[in-house]
């Protein structure tokens, strides 16, 4: 609990009373409207303190509504008794009213009750010689309109809540899901280039004095492989998207990677080390710009696991795409024959890690299910028989998103 010299906790006190003024000022007009005859000012000032204690609590009515109601009630009894009849006690009808669209249901039931008790009271009393039946549904009509239009914005109120509350869980969901995309984006961006730098890196080092050309070409790949990184993660951020089509670091931003960015990635692995063949079915034209991302991030992934865990293999890349399915396959294997294949070294003096499980630390094969779950679709990555490695992913195109 905040001491009561904390800022909060004044500000709570003061949101407390700012309505006061705000209720004190209909409440002043209902008063002026009901002053009724001239002696009620003239020679009865009692009737003036009466009127006062039906009307004035109104100003507290959104802070405290059952006390209010209390009050006036108590008030309206001490005119019953004198027999005084007075235009205020339409504050009765103001107060339960308030009740019903601010307090809990079995205060407003109670309130409604005591109500309609006080009606009863009243048009026995005041009702016309044989009017007492008219009269008394008259005031109840009057209560129930009070009491109906009360619930009425209590619903309301609820239901207004309720959308801004579930605006509010759709913005943290939506915040969520993006900075879950961003993970997966960053995570593959900053793991291929890695990997491929490192084994450009290994090359270079391996091949410095009997290929000077062949080392100085590698160290030229990383750079390109180091700056294509920086594009893939400003584009992931969404950084500097400028009407010019240029970002902030003056660079012409370029359109996310899709299926025809496949062969250059292929391109890549292999002057990497990694003898990659690639094989494209269907009409990719056809396919959405988000889908064919998502195809390019599934053998991106697929092929850094590779690079990185199985020295000396070939990848086998096929992606076949439909109307409404995808089927993307990455597959390893191990063939001697790659030992001569293209590129700065053979298997043997590659570095590499592990082959063992889901490679690396499983956040790649993670980062692909969620990508695959996406579109309704499927993931199975493991071993195949006779030793190698796929991965095949099918995304159900026509599936909700």
């Amino acid at each position: 609990m905040k001491p009561a010299g904390h800022p909060a906790a004044r500000l709570t006190a003061l949101s407390r009373w700012s309505t006061v003024p705000a209720d004190a000022l209909p409440a002043a007009a209902l008063f002026l409207a009901t002053l009724g005859p001239g002696q009620v000012l003239a020679g009865s000032p009692w009737l003036l303190a009466l009127q006062t204690a039906l009307v004035a609590p109104l100003a507290w009515r959104r802070r405290a509504p059952m006390t209010v109601l209390g009050v006036i009630g108590l008030a309206a009894a001490v005119q019953w008794a004198l027999d005084v009849q007075l235009p205020a006690d339409a504050a009765l009808l103001v107060a339960l009213y308030t009740v019903a669209a601010r307090r809990p249901w079995r205060h407003t039931l109670v309130a409604a009750l005591v109500l309609q008790a006080g009606v009863l009271l009243a048009a026995a009393r005041w009702a016309p010689p044989g009017q007492f039946p008219f009269t008394a549904a008259a005031l109840s009509a009057m209560a129930a309109a009070a009491l109906m239009t009360g619930l009425w914005m209590r619903v309301r109120r609820a239901y207004v809540t309720s959308l801004e509350r579930d605006r509010e869980q759709r913005a943290r969901l939506a915040v969520a899901e993006e900075r879950a995309r961003m993970t997966r984006d960053m995570h593959d961006i900053v793991t291929h280039n890695l990997s491929v730098m490192v084994a450009l890196a290994d090359s270079a080092a391996y091949v410095r004095h009997s290929a000077p050309d062949r080392a100085a070409a590698a160290m030229e790949q990383i750079a390109a492989t180091g700056r294509q990184a920086l594009q893939d993660m400003r584009r992931s951020l969404g950084t500097g998207r400028a009407a010019s089509g240029e970002d902030r670091f003056g660079e012409i931003l370029q359109p996310a990677p899709g299926i025809a960015e496949i062969g250059p990635l292929a391109e890549r692995m292999r002057e990497a080390g990694l003898a990659t063949c690639v094989r494209v079915a269907g009409d990719s034209e056809a396919v959405p710009v988000a889908v064919q991302l998502t195809i390019y991030r599934l053998v991106q992934e697929a092929l850094t696991n590779t690079l990185r865990h199985a020295p000396g293999a070939r990848a086998d890349v096929r992606v076949e795409v439909s109307p409404r399915r995808a089927e993307v396959e990455v597959t390893d294997v191990r063939d001697p024959v790659v030992l001569g294949a293209p590129g700065f070294l053979d298997a043997e003096t590659r570095v590499s890690g592990p082959r063992s499980g889901l490679r690396g630390d499983g956040r790649g094969i993670a980062g692909m299910r969620e990508r695959v779950a996406a579109y309704g679709g499927t993931l199975d990555a493991g071993p195949v028989t006779g030793g190698g490695w796929r991965v095949l992913a099918v995304l159900d195109l026509g599936a909700p998103r």
